[in-house]
């Protein structure tokens, strides 16, 4: 690692600190969280949102993600909007909503809006096939203008990836990959329904280095079960062998009673919290060892890639699809659930597919449910961003930047922050909160601090475990 990103690497991992504070809490790919968001109409302020932002900002970054929610086999582990079909021709009909609502965006501009990045999410995007995937880009290329150094990703699937894709992907201006891994261990892929070959895995992985895909990440997960310490030591000396350029690394919620794919998953095979934390542990202590730098909350990235750039710069931002590298990007999401943000507006499409088709039918954008920010969702949407992305806040420049007393604004929080100041998670100033090498893991629990939807509603029961 390059002088310039040793402070990138001040993380402590404190196994005791992290039991003592590991409780249920948001993600924080929003603010306020979309379990805040109200049913029922929101259109006429999404498409004001639009309109909007044409007229004040149109030069803005924008972004795109499309959710493509067919799988043709369920992982037992995912929580994700999925179906579970082996029929491609749902496909074929899903692309003629899909590009209904994307005439519908596009109508609301002028001119086409520039776009500097698109992500391909789901279910399993590849299990669209080549002609499927080349009639989704031309619909996307025919209504958006892409940048030319625009950041095109994909989520892939090894064990689904027709012949042709990456190549088909490549000429469309991808340059980024996610790769589910989860875990190499025969018996645990097994427990979750998802044999997938690490030579599989490695074919994928060096055909898309060798087609120009400059940054690849690759997903694994901790607690699932048949898991073990051992089996996640010898996946991650595989996975290292890769050098991936940024590896996620996810914490299992087994939540049986609200997934029904879980309920698959004997419980006798999971492990103890206790073994769950030394796998955690040994990870992380394995990634900063191999030289990658701890971004924040799952996500580690070698220094030279540019996650970990713009962490350094100071443009690092999270939105729905985790930690992403330009700041302050409008999103515009497609497809089904999919969650849009422009400006001070959240919008969300129907879940159900049928909703979701319904609602085209009748020529209406598929919006389920949203949120216009008040400015005081704004104030705390920006102090949990400045935490989550830099772990710092600098309290006279956010002073100056909304107009406050930061003391006066957020006397409640500040008290709930010197609790965790007196365990060393942060470090509390007059001019700063600063997060802790040792509070880093956690950061989660010191953004609920600002969380005053969260405080409201007294329950953080339906959010998944920190840790």
């Amino acid at each position: 690692m390059t002088p310039q990103h040793a402070h990138l690497a001040d993380v402590e991992f404190d196994p005791e600190l992290i039991a003592r504070h590991n409780g249920n809490g948001p993600r924080y790919t929003s603010y306020p969280t979309a379990d805040r968001f109200i049913e029922g109409p929101i259109g006429a302020q999404y498409i004001a949102a639009l309109r909007n932002r044409q007229r004040v900002r149109p030069d803005a970054a924008l972004s795109l993600y499309v959710h493509l929610p067919f799988c043709d086999t369920v992982c037992y582990y995912c929580a994700c909007n999925k179906i579970a079909t082996k029929d491609r021709g749902r496909a074929d009909v899903y692309l003629d909503y899909l590009e209904h609502e994307i005439a519908l965006v596009r109508n609301e501009f002028s001119v086409a809006p520039e776009v500097s990045q698109l992500h391909l999410g789901g279910g399993t995007p590849t299990f669209l096939t080549n002609a499927q995937l080349s009639r989704l880009m031309q619909m996307l290329k025919e209504a958006f203008a892409f940048k030319l150094d625009a950041e095109c990703s994909i989520e892939i699937d090894p064990r689904r990836l027709n012949d042709g894709a990456l190549e088909l992907l490549a000429d469309h201006g991808f340059n980024r990959m996610s790769i589910g891994v989860q875990d190499l261990d025969p018996a645990v892929q097994k427990a979750v329904n998802r044999l997938q070959p690490a030579e599989l895995t490695q074919a994928v992985l060096e055909k898309g280095r060798a087609l120009g895909y400059r940054s690849i990440n690759l997903d694994l997960i901790y607690g699932l079960p048949k898991q073990s310490v051992a089996t996640m030591q010898a996946t991650l000396s595989t996975v290292l062998s890769w050098r991936p350029e940024r590896i996620a690394l996810y914490s299992y919620a087994h939540l049986p009673e609200r997934f029904m794919p879980q309920r698959r998953i004997a419980n006798a095979d999971m492990p103890s919290a206790t073994d769950k934390l030394a796998m955690l542990k040994l990870a992380v202590t394995t990634l900063l060892e191999a030289g990658y730098v701890y971004i924040g909350m799952d996500h580690f990235a070698l220094p030279e890639d540019d996650l970990a750039l713009a962490l350094e710069q100071g443009t690092l931002q999270r939105n729905f699809q985790g930690y992403s590298t330009q700041a302050d990007c409008d999103l515009i999401a497609l497809g089904v659930s999919a969650i849009s943000r422009i400006g001070d507006t959240y919008a969300q499409n129907h879940r159900n597919l049928l909703d979701y088709y319904n609602a085209l039918n009748q020529q209406q954008l598929p919006l389920a449910k949203g949120l216009v920010m008040t400015r005081d969702d704004e104030i705390r949407r920006a102090a949990i961003h400045d935490l989550l992305c830099q772990s710092t806040l600098d309290i006279p420049s956010f002073e100056q930047a909304w107009g406050i007393d930061f003391a006066t604004y957020f006397t409640p929080d500040l008290e709930q922050i010197q609790t965790l100041e007196h365990d060393g998670l942060v470090e509390l100033n007059q001019d700063s909160i600063d997060i802790t090498p040792r509070g880093r893991f956690l950061a989660r629990i010191i953004a609920m601090c600002f969380d005053l939807h969260l405080r409201d509603a007294k329950s953080s029961a339906k959010f998944s475990r920190v840790i």
